[in-house]
């Protein structure tokens, strides 16, 4: 990962250039008013036109880090004719374009740049590919075991610790209450809260809060990826679909087995969809439910698919009723959202119900 003197370096040897503007470094860690200070001072070229800019450089490209510079640069009290100016490895083109609104220019190290001098002259550049990707988020916080910590913010909006958060994460996962996965640890916890605070979905102040919960669903929605299945069968029961649920929770008992609804099983639970007879089950070990099952293993007509899956996601925040569990509306969304036009449109049915209960538990 580059640093800041890095940077600034290859602003002083002429490397970091917006055509057709070019950059002169004038002087660098300048203080300009009693606690204020920039990094450098610069002039951009155009011709024979040129302007200068206050420069305020980062060297990670954060959403918390951008916004707290955009803050930084608007509180400096600039001389007359020296605009502010935030340099970052990496800006992408909704950031360029919020700079643009605020009127703060910025320039990146990958050919991205807005670059505005009232008068003068206005340059906007976007579409060059992050060269520093160590620059984001060191792993997907939002994707597979990791995404638990964003998804506990649908269960409880506020915490008051870290241990909290782990506690809660733990308490909700069928698998680690009723199977054989590990608690999450606190270490695990503290690094994805980390992330989410520097994304500006999570606040920590005198506790730790959900800020943005629209914001945390798109991420977990764009970054899911539907469970690994080990293994599929399906069954022909003679049973009606009551029967099978109450066959189910039965079995589920005796073995101390985790059976839960797929999402697309549970959607009617939440919201009115049209859906047929299969009832879709994930279950950690299928084996030792198929010889207790009356029944035979069918593709013609079933009325019971048992999906093999031990991805702890899809047990997390699971709702029981009458003895049976279904997955929670937030897994049923994501199943609904990586499926077709039709499920996509039901989900959005769903997002409503999930944004306006945000934090309120149902148990």
């Amino acid at each position: 990962m580059l640093t800041e003197k890095e940077m600034l370096d290859q602003l002083r040897q002429g490397e970091v250039q917006l055509p057709p503007l070019t950059f002169r470094l004038l002087e660098d860690q300048l203080n300009i008013w009693e606690d204020k200070r920039v990094d450098a001072y610069i002039e951009a070229k155009w011709k024979r036109k040129s302007a200068r800019f206050a420069v305020e450089c980062k060297a990670l490209s954060t959403p918390k880090y951008f916004q707290n510079s955009i803050n930084y640069l608007k509180s400096l009290p600039l001389p007359k004719n020296v605009f502010p100016m935030l340099m970052m490895p990496f800006l992408s083109e909704l950031q360029l374009k919020e700079l643009e609104r605020v009127g703060i220019s910025g320039i990146d190290l990958c050919g991205n740049g807005v670059v505005v001098s009232p008068g003068t002259f206005s340059v906007f550049r976007s579409g060059g590919k992050n060269r520093f990707p160590s620059s984001a988020a060191i792993k997907n916080i939002y994707r597979k075991n990791s995404s638990m910590v964003g998804r506990g913010f649908f269960v409880y909006s506020d915490f008051q610790s870290v241990q909290d958060i782990r506690a809660t994460i733990n308490q909700r996962n069928l698998l680690v209450n009723r199977w054989d996965k590990k608690p999450m640890s606190l270490s695990t916890v503290s690094k994805v809260l980390k992330t989410m605070v520097d994304d500006l979905i999570v606040t920590r102040a005198e506790t730790i809060r959900l800020l943005q919960p629209d914001k945390l669903l798109e991420k977990l929605s764009e970054n899911y990826s539907p469970p690994v299945v080990k293994k599929r069968i399906r069954l022909k029961i003679s049973e009606n679909n009551k029967s099978i649920l109450k066959l189910l929770s039965e079995q589920s008992q005796q073995l101390e087995l985790p059976l839960i609804a797929s999402g697309t099983s549970s959607v009617t639970r939440y919201t009115v969809m049209q859906r047929g007879d299969l009832l879709t089950v994930y279950c950690p070990k299928v084996e030792m439910l198929l010889n207790r099952l009356p029944g035979s293993q069918s593709d013609r007509f079933p009325n019971l698919e048992l999906l093999e899956t031990d991805e702890e996601t899809v047990y997390f925040d699971a709702r029981q009723e009458d003895g049976f569990w279904w997955t929670s509306p937030l897994q049923v969304y994501m199943e609904l959202m990586a499926g077709d036009k039709r499920d996509q449109e039901t989900a959005e049915q769903l997002k409503d119900l999930i944004l306006n209960n945000a934090g309120v538990v149902q148990e």
